[in-house]
């Protein structure tokens, strides 16, 4: 299935955090998706029930965590329309099936296909994705990732993924619902995936904007290459070495560009040499995954450390540039792009620091990133 499907978006839908609820539920989910190509698409969706990597200090949820027993009741893929409010365009809903049937019962750590189903998006038009899950247990449940969303998605309580208004949906609060995987068909594209954190992922950009590097690198680079971003919020290169569920992600890919290491330094406390172990840990399995897989390895991104965290993050950064890691295709240096002229370059640039001084880079510096990744590529 992976070899005529490619990602059809460069947002990511990694999923860092797991469903709980004390009692079961019913819900519908709604987000609206800008998609790499327009016009007639004929789409899949591949899900994966377990989450990818570890949120905050891995007190909530972790890499490789298991969902629970769950029920997709029905799935629509719609026109939303130019302005992503909820609404989608009147009778262009068709359902998503899972082999055959409109319903399909979900069992922990399961992994599954939809069918096919085709689409006519207009230009400039968002492809709106719609499903209602319902949970068959107490506790943990579906996987899904948490941060500010970077498209608009809604959600409401019961049955409504065929419901093309948006009466009694509500903006959805740090959750985005979505399958692990939206593929289209179309083949010859080179397949490019980024794995990083939320970094990589666009947090902090403005939503439905798509003005992070990655998306603007998957727009570059189109149509000759599918870029699929499985970067996610918090996530660890120990979460990626574990070679679990993340991991398989990346290896379906001819191509994978990593971008981790900062919340190894900043959050988990973990020294230079064991970062650079996990970094070769993570390009001996993909480059065992499959005959020519090609390893793009970036330098540490500053998140203005200081002490020993930004002695960690200056020993890892020296050993990427002197090529220390075995494998490595090709290295490159998106630390010198978003850090401040030495000796402050444990510094983000003043004019890419998010609202609020935030260290996540803005959509500037996605715009510097994205046109230097396209020169050097």
């Amino acid at each position: 299935m992976w070899s005529s499907y490619v990602s059809a978006t460069a947002l990511s839908t990694a999923n860092n955090y797991m469903m709980k609820s004390d009692t079961t539920f019913t819900h519908t989910y709604r987000a609206y998706l800008k998609t790499s190509e327009c016009g007639k698409l004929k789409l899949k969706f591949w899900c994966s029930n377990l989450v990818d990597s570890t949120w905050a200090d891995g007190s909530e949820s972790r890499a490789n965590l298991l969902g629970g027993l769950w029920k997709i009741e029905a799935a629509y893929i719609a026109d939303g329309g130019k302005l992503p409010d909820g609404n989608v365009v009147e009778g262009t809903q068709i359902p998503v099936t899972f082999d055959s049937s409109m319903s399909k019962m979900v069992l922990p750590g399961e992994t599954f296909w939809s069918d096919a189903a085709e689409i006519t998006i207009p230009k400039e038009h968002y492809l709106a994705f719609s499903w209602t899950i319902t949970t068959l247990a107490a506790g943990d449940s579906f996987p899904y990732n948490t941060e500010a969303p970077l498209v608009s998605a809604y959600d409401t309580p019961g049955h409504a993924a065929g419901q093309t208004s948006a009466d009694g949906f509500r903006i959805s609060a740090n959750s985005l619902v979505l399958p692990d995987f939206i593929g289209c068909e179309r083949e010859g594209a080179k397949r490019l995936a980024f794995l990083g954190d939320s970094i990589t992922q666009g947090v902090r950009t403005r939503p439905d904007t798509y003005e992070y590097w990655v998306a603007r690198i998957a727009e570059g680079l189109a149509p000759a290459h599918s870029v699929w971003n499985i970067g996610s919020g918090w996530a660890r290169a120990y979460d990626a070495a574990s070679d679990g569920a993340w991991l398989h992600k990346a290896k379906h890919n001819d191509e994978v560009v990593i971008a981790l290491g900062v919340n190894d330094i900043g959050t988990a406390g973990r020294s230079a040499p064991q970062v650079l172990e996990d970094l070769q840990t993570i390009v001996d399995k993909l480059k065992g995954s499959r005959t020519g897989m090609t390893v793009i390895l970036c330098t540490v991104p500053t998140f203005n450390f200081s002490g020993l965290q930004e002695l960690a993050w200056r020993h890892v950064n020296q050993a990427i540039r002197s090529h220390t890691i075995a494998g490595v295709d090709r290295v490159f240096d998106i630390a010198k792009l978003l850090s401040q002229a030495a000796p402050r370059d444990n510094l983000l640039m003043p004019a890419y620091l998010s609202e609020g001084d935030d260290p996540h880079p803005n959509g500037k510096a996605g715009s510097a990133i994205a046109a230097a990744f396209l020169s050097w590529y």
